[in-house]
């Protein structure tokens, strides 16, 4: 099991990040945050080409909220089918996410089915 990550610690390493930085890197960085994306050179850094090993939502994770549901049962046994190892859940959620994505786009698109301006 992975061992989460609190507010608090993250809070600590951000500090300990900053007392570890000199003058000199504070004023490149403050350099940085305020230059546009298209004058910050990246020559020097390989474009990458390969991104099948890339894992989606790996750095973001949605705020859960916890509510009770009302499922039909076969629903629950074919997610859970789908899912031998556990994680039914979390497939149920990315169905629905899906489908809630699916709607939204629909909603966006005009009559022609170009998207609404």
């Amino acid at each position: 099991m992975r061992g989460r990550h609190t507010k608090t610690a993250h809070s600590e390493v951000l500090a300990e990040v900053r007392k570890a930085l000199t003058p000199e890197m504070r004023a490149e960085l403050e350099v940085a945050a305020v230059l546009p994306d298209e004058d910050i050179n990246t020559d020097d850094i390989p474009e990458v080409q390969d991104w099948s090993g890339a894992v989606r939502g790996r750095f973001y994770r949605p705020l859960k909220k916890r509510l009770t549901l009302r499922i039909d049962a076969d629903v629950i046994a074919y997610f859970q089918q789908q899912s031998p190892d556990g994680g039914y859940q979390t497939a149920m959620n990315r169905a629905l996410r899906e489908a809630m994505l699916r709607g939204l786009r629909r909603r966006t698109r005009g009559p022609t089915g170009s998207t609404a301006a």
